[in-house]
């Protein structure tokens, strides 16, 4: 298996520190809105390496943080009279919601930024004792970027790139130096600490958390795989690998991976250029599966311009696998090793290779299809298809739906129960010989949008389109 290394620039064999274990990390939400597309691109990334790495054998610990203490969840806190917490876990439970609505599995461990204040705070003194961070006169405690002579070589940057994205303080000892520590004296939101009362540094929290929780012992990295989207290599990889290599004398991750931006109009996708697209109204409109198919079938590295023309379009073509799936329906899966599977994982195995996955899947159906018209009663083929259909849905995430319920998506019951009731007086029809009435009512499902399947077990139907 190969990883593209985003500080090496390369791709680079996988080979984990602990043979047959990975440790994986992912900087999760700062929950203080609902998730956007952005948010499911990076989850569902992340899931998929995951899944792949599982499928390859791996143990894998995969932690993702929730940021639950942040300026702009006190800001929402205070615009909306509720408490942080309450704002903090009204999110996070929207948060799991819609990614569980889009098949990304619960991580091993969800650290909480608010439940990691005392990791946080030993990883500042172990700072402050090794002259590697300052406290300035308000109580404010600073990390000395000069004090890492490996500053900037994570994102490759020059030093002066760096101090446009930093705060502006008189008292700092160099322009790029950022906070591990705010010291609080008005009474605001604050939690208690050695240092006195105040709130952590959004760059610590990651370190403090991949320390106190998933960090392994005796090894040169503290994790094999530290993930998150492109924007957060600078500065908060940078600021954490910095911290992480000053406290603890050895790095952070062994491979750093960052998934490309969501674009609208070729426009990164952020509630501040008010073009964010919220993941949970796409939820309203189409199956969580087509959402999923749709947003993991361009490689992870480039960016990603929403288009619901290609929506649309991907979802027609994961329609086809479900069509593969009705044809099969009502058999009982045998799981055998197939060369579907190892295909599907040499292509995946290169770097998530997700353009040649989908042609894999695209190809089993095509041949499925046209096996399956010069002989539906093979034993041995639709076991086996059966099989790489669990492979898909175990590795890939979808085509995890009953067929039918997948076809009838977004209809509410009593349109439901309308077209049962059709169907079942089309039936009534046809048993008495009454083919008159029974077109008529085939044409009146047609026009609702309706196409009906007679099958020996049954008559079935899904909407068109």
């Amino acid at each position: 298996m190969t990883i593209y290394d985003s500080v090496q620039k390369t791709k680079l064999p996988f080979e984990p520190l602990v043979e047959g274990k990975v440790s994986l990390y992912v900087c999760g939400p700062t929950v203080y809105d609902d998730a956007h597309l952005g948010h499911a691109k990076s989850a569902l990334v992340f899931d998929l390496l995951r899944r792949v790495l599982e499928a390859e054998g791996y143990e894998v610990t995969f932690a993702r943080n929730i940021t639950d203490i942040d300026d702009k969840i006190i800001n929402k806190a205070r615009e909306s009279g509720l408490s942080t917490a309450d704002i903090a876990a009204r999110y996070t439970e929207a948060y799991h919601r819609d990614m569980a609505a889009i098949g990304v599995r619960k991580p091993t461990l969800e650290p909480k930024a608010t439940e990691s204040i005392g990791a946080m705070s030993d990883m500042i003194q172990r700072l402050l004792d090794t002259g590697h961070a300052y406290r300035i006169g308000n109580g404010d405690i600073y990390f000395d970027t000069a004090s890492d002579g490996r500053y900037l070589t994570l994102s490759n940057r020059q030093s002066s790139e760096n101090v446009s994205r930093v705060e502006k303080v008189s008292e700092k000892r160099h322009e790029a130096d950022f906070a591990l520590w705010k010291a609080v004296n008005d009474g605001s939101v604050s939690f208690d600490s050695p240092f006195g009362p105040g709130r952590p540094g959004w760059h610590l929290e990651c370190s403090a958390m991949i320390e106190s929780y998933l960090a392994r012992e005796g090894t040169p990295y503290a994790i094999d795989i530290h993930g998150g989207g492109a924007d957060l290599l600078f500065p908060h990889h940078e600021n954490e690998a910095a911290q992480t290599r000053c406290a603890t004398n050895r790095e952070l991750a062994r491979y750093w991976m960052h998934n490309g931006f969501v674009t609208i109009g070729g426009e990164k996708m952020s509630k501040s250029l008010g073009n964010s697209f919220f993941l949970k109204d796409a939820l309203k409109a189409y199956n969580g599966e087509v959402i999923r198919f749709y947003l993991l079938s361009t490689h992870y590295r480039g960016d990603f311009n929403f288009n619901e023309e290609d929506l649309i379009s991907s979802k027609k073509r994961l329609d086809r696998l479900y069509r593969l799936k009705k044809r099969l329906f009502g058999l009982s899966a045998t799981v055998i090793e197939t060369e579907f599977k190892k295909a599907l994982l040499e292509a995946l195995g290169d770097d998530l290779n997700v353009s040649k996955a989908y042609a894999l899947i695209d190809e089993m159906i095509s041949s499925a299809n046209d096996a399956l018209d010069r002989d539906p009663k093979d034993k041995a083929y639709r076991q086996m298809l059966l099989s790489a259909l669990s492979t898909i849905e175990e590795i890939m995430g979808f085509g995890t739906q009953n067929p039918y319920d997948y076809f009838q998506f977004g209809l509410d019951e009593e349109t439901k129960a309308t077209i049962d009731e059709l169907i079942v007086r089309r039936t009534e029809a046809k048993k008495i010989k009454d083919f008159a009435a029974s077109d008529a009512i085939r044409d009146e499902l047609n026009a609702m949008g309706v196409a009906i399947m007679d099958t020996p077990s049954g008559t079935f139907w899904e909407m068109q389109g």
